[in-house]
């Protein structure tokens, strides 16, 4: 996993707050003085796995350097209901300008973390990992990753340059040639050498065993059911790694697991979890 570098998460925060702050906080500007002091709890209001700590506190360093930020569970912690996450001290104005952003990037990519960690739990002693898709938030794709990595998951690419992975539409736009599965993995090992991991992506067993002898490295079970990802791996015989992947959920990622394969990818990690409920509150 790449971390985020303080740039990149700095244009983050700069462009979260320039969205909120744009025109100012109007009410914290009428009624709060400046000089006035505060202090400032983070809660959690549910069970779960803690991350985006380090850019919460850079929005509230963002907004004002003088602000104190005490991060009490760091991330991958385990939080459970009225857990402080958080503490913050300075100007009062300060922590209420802070707030609603801080709060977003914690809730949503802890919400990543918990959602990670109950995959990674349903699937605990059997060797499948779980891992992440590029289906990402636009512009939040390092931390949510992140986030994934925190919940115990792994990441798959960051992004295109990361490796090759040959999809249906690739394989679509290849038809008109009439090439084989052999000769696209041949054609792709050619053009790549041997710095970049070939995945191809698969829907039947035969074209996994197919796959598996052209020397792909990694071999994507489209949407295939539990029979069929049994038989696919036990025709790729261990000479890839083996991923399942479409639409998998909670309810059934144990038994995917249980067929043997490798790797298990899950786009609702990041496309479509539910924030951790969390609240700041000044006393």
């Amino acid at each position: 996993m790449r971390l985020p570098n303080t740039q990149q998460v700095e244009q983050l925060v700069e462009q979260a707050l320039a969205e909120d702050l744009g025109r100012g906080d109007v009410t914290t500007e009428a009624l709060i003085p400046d000089a006035q002091q505060g202090k400032a709890s983070i809660t959690a209001k549910a069970e779960g796995i803690v991350a985006g700590t380090d850019v919460a506190r850079q929005v509230f360093l963002k907004v004002d350097p003088q602000l104190k930020v005490d991060i009490l569970i760091k991330d991958g912690g385990e939080v459970k209901l009225g857990d402080t996450v958080a503490r913050i001290q300075g100007r009062a104005a300060s922590i209420l300008r802070a707030e609603r952003v801080a709060l977003n990037f914690l809730q949503h990519l802890s919400g990543i973390a918990s959602e990670t960690a109950r995959y990674v739990q349903a699937v605990k002693g059997l060797p499948a990992q779980i891992i992440d898709t590029r289906k990402t938030t636009p512009g939040l794709r390092i931390l949510e990753k992140e986030a994934v990595a925190a919940g115990g998951g792994k990441n798959h690419r960051m992004h295109l340059g990361d490796g090759i992975l040959i999809k249906d539409n690739h394989l679509a736009a290849l038809r008109s040639q009439e090439l084989s599965i052999r000769e696209i993995v041949a054609r792709a090992r050619q053009k790549a050498g041997d710095k970049l991991k070939i995945e191809i992506e698969v829907k039947s067993p035969p074209e996994a065993a197919e796959a598996a002898d052209a020397g792909a490295d990694i071999i994507m079970l489209d949407n295939m059911n539990l029979d069929e990802m049994r038989q696919a791996v036990k025709l790729i015989k261990g000479r890839a790694l083996v991923e399942a992947s479409g639409g998998i959920t909670l309810d059934e990622v144990r038994a995917v697991a249980e067929t043997g394969v490798d790797l298990i990818s899950v786009g609702a990690l990041t496309h479509s979890p539910k924030a951790l409920d969390m609240s700041l509150q000044l006393h």
